[in-house]
């Protein structure tokens, strides 16, 4: 197991969630990849976005959006979720920097910083979804239940 999917496990443990991951050389960096991969739709792909959410008076917060693998985010909808005044896709330095991890390999939760999270309501039709476990190669599953719980998510109308 690589070694950032294994801390991964040690720290979802710690969250009280069991995470098995599969490894797929091939990877799964797009959620077209992963589910492809995986055998499943689409739509069961966690999309781990990390966007700056930009206030009105200049400060700015690194959010975490997670998508259905079918759906394209609504940035005016995460802003408005985060009170933001708009939303800008984060860089990779500064998704390393919140999360831990590097962009295609981003777990939904067991972040370096405390971040808050929006969940994709979509998500919550499927009885069970797949996320990133650290790498591009590794994925794991899970309910949108646990997803929501252990992200402390907040569920939202994110998909345009």
């Amino acid at each position: 197991m690589h070694p950032t999917t294994a801390a991964f496990v040690a720290t979802a443990r710690d969250l009280g969630i069991e995470v098995v991951p599969r490894t797929f050389p091939e990877g799964t960096r797009t959620a077209e990849d992963a589910a492809a991969a995986i055998g499943v739709d689409v739509g069961q792909i966690v999309k781990s976005l990390a966007f700056r959410a930009v206030h009105e008076d200049g400060s700015t917060a690194v959010v975490m959006a997670l998508v259905s693998g079918s759906n394209r985010l609504d940035e005016k909808a995460l802003a408005a979720v985060a009170g933001a005044d708009h939303t800008e896709r984060a860089d990779a330095d500064e998704v390393r920097a919140a999360t831990g991890y590097a962009i295609g390999g981003v777990p939904p939760f067991g972040h370096a910083t405390a971040l808050d999270v929006f969940v994709d309501r979509d998500l919550l039709a499927y009885d069970e979804v797949w996320a990133a476990a650290g790498t591009p190669n590794d994925v794991f599953p899970l309910t949108p239940d646990d997803l929501v719980r252990v992200a402390g998510g907040t569920v939202a109308d994110l998909a345009r």
